[in-house]
């Protein structure tokens, strides 16, 4: 009885916990004015609390979120820069959370420098900011069109590890494109392409103001080595500056099934990761291999894949022995659950894959006790021994885990590699290397046996990414509703003066929409079934069988 008594009396409570409770309730509610009378007692010492970080960054927070609400924003100003010095004149160190809110305090009365100024401070009493300490000063920057002290903040971003979003993005490219800095407006637009896969309608619309005024012709370079550029790059991109000559013209359409744009006729990408990316990520797979791996198996493995190397396309074949059979009783088998003509599912997808590409053998990557098991069965033998005599069978040791052989020999031999792993765990393992999703799209193959039919899904015959062609055209993505890559739209950016234009060029918007309802009534481009007539290869350039 006497515990609920003392609930019911929060006046018993000391003045500190009085204090933290109130300032807590005006913060939920956002009542600036009432947190400003509690803080102006506390400060006149009508009260026995003394102020602690915690308390001098909920007050800065709602003064910052306050500068929203025009009745109260000069209060929030006034009383924010108060509230700060006397932090720091108590001795008590702000953090980045305090920076935040006061550099937010300073954008808003357009003072970007102090903003900027507070991070540095910030930087050398050794914490660390975030890209929302950043923000205040370069956007107010933009604002200001002081395009130099904006690309000052972020070259300061780059140096302490701060990566830009699409938002600080769009607005170092609107404030290049609004001071006539070309040059800046290609390196942002390049940013962008490497930041996001569809931009915003806000983002496109500033890349549009900026074609619309933008009439400058580019150089002229020899197009053997804008196409050098592109193969190195993995497609899609040149980056070698503004090409073509004549005024842009840009228009909204779309792009076909089969990766045309239905306003130009170009042919979009399927961009791959760069050279210098594989070669990192053939580095990260084999020091996490080795950190795993009984090192001689994995080394000999490298070592053998390197005389080896002709290969286009790689099996997960666990993944396939495995496809819809029942884990809990652990089998596995090169039977389908669905009888289906070419009798064994794991050799089904063996010699699809053999004679769609021009009689060249897979590499099937399966560990030792899953071949001893598929051995236990005399019809197995012969598909075994067909597998190994025509070298299509690495056969992993004991104890090791197979998923870092395929996957090795898939990125360093840059091509297909067939499994419905969605290789999570690797995704996790390999933190940083944001190309991995981009490799995935390009390499993967997918797989089904529906009512007994194989069916491989290849990798789609474009990507959905910013793209720049060797004519110097430019295709943006503009993210939406549309889940299907067919009824995305697209900012089409195109030279009117191309030596190269096609009648096409001259589509209108509704002529492009009825060419897009015609490819959809084809079979998509990435859907392969029965057909034997599509050769398939995930690598970039034909390369030289080699001898075992």
């Amino acid at each position: 009885m006497a515990a609920m008594q003392r609930k019911k009396k929060p006046k018993n409570q000391s003045a500190e916990a009085q204090f933290n409770y109130n300032l807590n309730s005006h913060s939920k509610s956002k009542d600036l004015r009432s947190a400003l009378s509690l803080y102006d007692s506390s400060a006149a010492g009508e009260t026995a609390v003394r102020l602690s970080q915690h308390h001098f960054n909920t007050l800065l927070y709602l003064c910052s979120i306050s500068l929203a609400d025009p009745s109260v924003k000069d209060l929030a100003l006034e009383h924010g820069f108060r509230i700060y010095d006397h932090m720091v004149a108590s001795g008590i160190k702000p953090n980045e959370a305090s920076i935040t809110s006061v550099a937010r305090l300073a954008a808003a009365k357009g003072d970007g420098g102090y903003a900027f100024d507070l991070v540095k401070n910030l930087i050398a009493e050794k914490s660390l900011p975030r890209l929302r300490t950043y923000d205040p000063a370069l956007f107010c920057f933009c604002e200001k069109l002081e395009a130099d002290r904006a690309f000052e903040v972020e070259e300061h971003m780059g140096s302490n590890g701060v990566v830009l979003e699409e938002a600080e993005l769009a607005a170092l490219l609107k404030v290049s494109s609004e001071t006539g800095k070309q040059q800046k407006v290609y390196e942002y637009l390049q940013k962008l392409r490497k930041a996001v896969r569809c931009v915003r309608q806000e983002t496109a619309d500033v890349i549009r103001d900026w074609f619309d005024r933008f009439d400058c012709d580019g150089v002229e370079l020899d197009v053997g080595l804008i196409r050098d550029a592109i193969a190195r790059n993995g497609g899609g991109w040149h980056g070698l500056g503004w090409t073509g000559e004549g005024k842009w013209a840009v228009e909204r359409g779309r792009v076909g099934v089969d990766g045309k744009c239905l306003c130009c006729g170009e042919q979009l990408a399927c961009a791959d990761i760069a050279e210098e990316e594989i070669e990192i990520f053939a580095r990260s797979i084999t020091g996490l291999a080795l950190d795993r791996e009984v090192k001689a198996n994995f080394s000999e493995f490298q070592d053998w894949l390197e005389k080896n190397g002709h290969y286009e396309a790689i099996i997960d074949a666990a993944n396939v022995g495995l496809y819809q059979q029942n884990f809990s009783e652990g089998g596995f088998s090169i039977f389908q659950v669905v009888k289906f003509r070419h009798g064994k599912q794991l050799d089904a997808v063996v010699k699809e894959l053999y004679n769609r590409n021009g009689k060249k053998w897979p590499l099937i990557v399966l560990h030792n006790k899953r071949v001893r098991a598929l051995l236990e069965n005399a019809s197995n033998r012969k598909f075994i021994e067909e597998w190994k005599e025509n070298g299509a069978l690495y056969t992993t040791p004991h104890g090791s885990n197979d998923d870092w052989y395929w996957l090795y020999a898939a990125v360093k031999l840059r091509c297909l590699l067939v499994t419905n792993d969605e290789m999570r765990d690797h995704i996790f393992e390999l933190l940083g290397s944001s190309f991995f999703i981009k490799w995935k799209e390009r390499h993967q193959v997918k797989y089904t046996f529906a009512k007994g039919t194989l069916k491989l899904q290849m990798p789609a015959p474009f990507s959905v990414v910013i793209q720049e062609s060797e004519k110097g055209s430019w295709h943006v993505p503009i993210a939406g509703s549309d889940t299907e890559e067919s009824a995305q739209t697209w900012l089409c950016i195109t030279r009117t003066s191309s030596a190269d234009k096609t009648p096409k060029e001259s589509m209108t918007m509704e002529a492009s929409e009825n060419g897009h309802e015609n490819c959809c009534k084809s079979h998509h481009a990435s859907d392969i079934s029965d057909s034997k007539t599509t050769a398939i290869t995930g690598k970039r350039k034909e390369r030289s069988p080699s001898h075992s």
